[in-house]
């Protein structure tokens, strides 16, 4: 029986908004032309949302900008804690998120392997034992000493896929970095990919790019202004998202 490694039930997600304070002048001006300003406490970024991923799937979630996508697979990876609900997983996590994250542009890139290793939660030991098959994933023997601030956002994300996924985690997030890099370097990683779901690995998918959802995903996930609008077939998944998938497009929806 296929255990559950993901489970999100009811989650909702709420973030304090923010305004900026208005200066002397720019408040005369708003008194002056009736302005009045509404205050809203909060901006609720995912609603009573309800999922379960199995081991071993390789699920995708798309979504317009703004619709929820990142702070979803945020709450499975335990940075965010929901308001209301609860977020569960079971395994050791990784989040590829941005190409940034955890990076140092004045380090080398054998630096930032370390330094990004540590963040992972991996001992200089395993980043050593790590560090030559990493930089052969990468293909960035001739730059790896080099400082990252001379490397291009493709070479970034050459690096931070490779250490993200080196070490094979239970559950592997990734956040729109597939979308970076030439064909070569996409195709490696989509066999990376598949490598750890043959070795039970459990990988969520945010991203735009919809032909490599397809070819890599059992199951993908819409989710549009917070809430979860279908899941299922990735084609069926990409219909409902393009509006013609009919009237039965959204009979496919989370548990309850």
């Amino acid at each position: 029986m296929t255990r559950t490694t993901i489970k999100v039930k009811h989650a909702t997600v709420r973030f304090p908004r923010t305004r900026l304070t208005l200066g002397s002048i720019e408040k005369s001006l708003m008194s002056l032309l009736r302005i009045k300003t509404v205050k809203e406490d909060h901006f609720t970024a995912l609603k009573d949302i309800s999922l379960e991923i199995a081991e071993g799937e390789v699920v995708g979630i798309i979504g317009r900008n703004g619709s929820g996508k990142s702070t979803l697979l945020r709450i499975i990876a335990g940075i965010y804690r929901p308001d209301e609900g609860y977020a569960w997983s079971c395994g050791r996590i990784s989040l590829l998120a941005g190409l940034g994250l955890g990076f140092n542009v004045n380090l080398t890139g054998r630096e930032n392997i370390y330094l990004y290793g540590s963040i992972l939660g991996h001992s200089k030991g395993t980043m050593d034992r790590l560090m030559d098959s990493i930089i052969d994933f990468s293909e960035l023997n001739d730059f790896i000493d080099q400082p990252l601030r001379t490397y291009s956002s493709g070479m970034r994300a050459r690096i931070g896929f490779a250490v993200a996924s080196a070490v094979r985690p239970d559950i592997l997030l990734i956040d729109e970095v597939l979308a970076v890099g030439d064909v070569e370097f996409k195709e490696r990683s989509k066999k990376r990919i598949q490598e750890m779901v043959s070795e039970a690995g459990t990988v969520v998918i945010v991203s735009h790019s919809f032909g490599l959802l397809k070819q890599i995903c059992d199951r993908m996930l819409l989710i549009d202004q917070g809430r979860l609008k279908a899941t299922g077939d990735p084609a069926h998944v990409i219909d409902v998202y393009y509006n013609k998938a009919g009237p039965d497009a959204e009979a496919s929806t989370a548990p309850t």
